[in-house]
């Protein structure tokens, strides 16, 4: 495609603007004239050609273009009878550099929109700006409407018509038709008229479509009184502000693309979600908030970098109040579909726009993510992610996986709620649930072997850091090696009971014979876990069992502080009532004393209780223990029994997920 450019014209009107220079060079800001910004859209678009037709002052008018500097290769023709016809003749000395090509036309008085340039290079088809809303002008273009097409172009046409700008995009077929007709009007004398009034007697072999600008920016600027007119409006689009967030870790020349389209529409304020919005939405960040708000900062054109903390853009969509928001369009179905709805509805509330490009499916990016994910789940990268989650959020989730699809499971499951997402932070890894999953009793009978690899099952297809159920640890030198094996796998944390014995399930209490180790062992088995440890990233946990069998809040709080003592970077506080109280008390009571070392608990007796309740208590980690596998029994005997009962599987169907949705469920190689 080339562009062709008008420039012959004598701008008598703009009066002593035009003593030195021709019109196109005017100012229409600080920075830009009419021609400099017609040709940096032009370079920006990535149109290489330029062919310029140029009058009075053309020496002049050749030099500045050159002083640009922008990537264009021009070709100036110069009209000799500049001062006794009109621009077909123009047109006309430049035919030799125009035909069999697609051309971008337009008068170098015209001044118009970025996205107005942008929605003509994209039309496709051959087209012409005209305007719906704009009051029918006395003394300028109109172009007549008929079938969908422009029939008829010119300033005395007012039936059927709507106000026109002479800025075309022109294809290849198109374009010869007309400029054939302006060849004839030309040779046989017909000079002093406008190009439309060929392109008229051309019409229907012609055809250009309307490119309907409405309210938007597309003015001639003929005299005085237009350039003012156009300054302020200028000055007005280039002033709006655009709203754009980001959540990526990497920039992309996908994400490139898009921010310099939404720059195209005013000044560009980037928002970049918290830390914590991200982990709650997507996976844990590799570059901290800082970074990526610096990493924002640093890109040419943008006004304001700001902090967003949820998924909802609500809060800063009310503060900022943008004229534009600017998305891909992939969020119009699926997760994000809410969020979008929400942001129509507070656009709608002050009279700000969405604005939706094409998402890019380009291979290339999904390698990026794939490649982020494999970092996000390589051990060095895991296991420290724990520590920086109960830093930043406070309270931390995590549910029973026991097999790679449920620990997909526990990856992938996200709700939208309120304007946030949640989803769970971690895995536990339950030997309850390892040792029932492959139909033997949780008395530590599934060996340490059998259980990595049960780990490894897991961690080979998820990117969440993952909490082991170390049961008692078995004895110290046992647990010295588990330390090792599971920080050089990558696991978060460990968690031991203070139990000794074969083991016996916590829930079942004291209805049978559990025994509780001394103070001082267990403190010398986590004084050892912690000395064979080779990274500050892996994290032991003591869990108390003293409230379990009943030995009293005293006992609990007194082992606590010595286990905190012996190094334990956490304490888990076991109860098997059906109310929260007890689980209370020694929270507040420990917090007293104690108000850094991170407290978990396992509230499947005292399911009632809410998370935001035990955030506020003190709670830092929420183990969801055993949900997955209890949930499962239940469908899998339902649908077991269907069969049987029915013969057929037919009547089993509705408690069934599609194979097709499990599989999407599971990551490609």
């Amino acid at each position: 495609m080339k562009a062709l450019i008008l420039n012959s014209g004598l701008g008598h009107r703009m009066g002593v603007l035009t003593s030195e220079h021709p019109k196109c060079m005017t100012e229409i800001s600080a920075t830009e004239t009419i021609l400099s910004r017609q040709l940096r859209l032009i370079a920006d678009a990535g149109i290489r050609e330029v062919v310029m037709t140029t009058g009075y002052f053309h020496e002049v008018l050749e030099r500045y273009c050159d002083s640009l500097s922008l990537p264009l290769e021009y070709k100036f023709v110069l009209n000799p009878l500049y001062d006794k016809t009109n621009y077909i003749y123009s047109i006309w000395c430049a035919r030799d550099f125009l035909r069999d090509d697609d051309v971008l036309l337009m008068h170098g008085d015209l001044v118009f929109q970025n996205t107005v340039f942008d929605d003509v290079l994209s039309f496709p088809d051959s087209c012409m700006t005209v305007s719906s809303t704009v009051p029918l002008p006395e003394k300028d273009f109109k172009a007549v409407l008929k079938d969908g097409c422009i029939s008829k172009v010119g300033i005395e046409f007012f039936e059927d018509a709507v106000a026109a700008q002479p800025l075309y995009k022109l294809c290849k077929a198109d374009w010869n038709v007309w400029l054939d007709r302006i060849g004839e009007f030309c040779e046989s004398g017909q000079t002093g008229v406008y190009a439309e009034n060929a392109l008229n007697q051309v019409s229907a072999a012609c055809r250009i479509k309307p490119l309907d600008v409405e309210d938007r920016l597309c003015a001639e600027i003929d005299n005085p009184q237009d350039l003012e007119t156009v300054y302020a409006c200028l000055k007005e689009v280039e002033n709006r502000i655009v709203y754009m967030c980001f959540s990526t870790d990497f920039i992309h020349s996908g994400h490139v693309a898009i921010i310099r389209k939404a720059q195209r529409l005013g000044r560009l304020v980037i928002g970049v979600l918290s830390d914590e919005a991200i982990a709650s939405y997507r996976h844990f960040p590799m570059i901290p908030f800082p970074e990526r708000k610096s990493l924002m900062e640093t890109l040419a054109g943008v006004y304001k970098v700001v902090e967003q903390k949820t998924l909802s853009y609500k809060e800063n969509l009310l503060s900022i109040k943008p004229d534009y928001v600017v998305h891909g369009d992939d969020w119009r179905e699926g997760f994000q579909k809410p969020v979008r709805q929400e942001v129509l509805d507070v656009l709608a509330s002050y009279g700000g726009r969405l604005v939706e490009f094409p998402y890019s499916n380009d291979p290339k990016y999904e390698d990026i993510e794939k490649l982020s994910r494999a970092k996000l789940a390589m051990p060095d990268l895991r296991r420290g992610r724990l520590r920086k989650l109960i830093e930043m959020k406070g309270l931390v989730t995590a549910i029973e996986a026991h097999s790679g699809i449920t620990g997909l499971i526990a990856e992938k499951a996200t709700v939208l709620q309120d304007g946030k997402t949640y989803q769970f932070d971690a895995m536990w890894l339950s030997s309850l649930c390892d040792s029932t999953a492959k139909g033997k009793p949780d008395i530590e009978l599934v060996d340490m072997t059998s259980r990595f690899r049960t780990v490894d099952d897991i961690m080979e297809v998820t990117t969440k850091p993952v909490i082991f159920d170390g049961d008692t640890g078995g004895l110290a030198e046992h647990f010295v090696y588990t330390v090792r094996s599971l920080e050089r796998m990558g696991v978060s944390m460990v968690i031991i009971e203070d139990k000794t014995g074969l083991k016996k399930n916590s829930l079942f209490g004291t209805e049978v014979v559990q025994s509780q180790d001394s103070t001082e062992n267990f403190c010398a088995k986590i004084a050892a876990g912690k000395k064979a440890q080779k990274t500050r990233d892996f994290m032991i946990c003591a869990r108390i069992e003293s409230l379990i069998l009943e030995k009293g809040m005293e006992d609990a709080l007194a082992r606590a502080f010595a286990y905190v003592g012996a190094g334990a970077d956490a304490i888990m506080i076991h109860s098997r009532k059906k109310e929260p109280a007890e689980v209370f008390e020694f929270v507040e009571r420990f917090r007293a004393d104690d108000s850094l070392t991170p407290i978990v608990v396992v509230p499947t007796s005292y399911n009632s209780v809410t998370e935001d309740e035990l955030k506020r208590r003190g709670v830092n980690v929420v183990i969801y223990a055993n949900q997955l596998m209890r949930s499962s029994f239940p469908a899998m005997m339902k649908t077991a029994e269907s069969i049987l009962s029915h013969h057929r599987a037919l009547e089993a169907d509705e408690f069934c997920m599609s194979i097709k949705d499990i599989i999407n469920l599971i990551p490609d190689a």
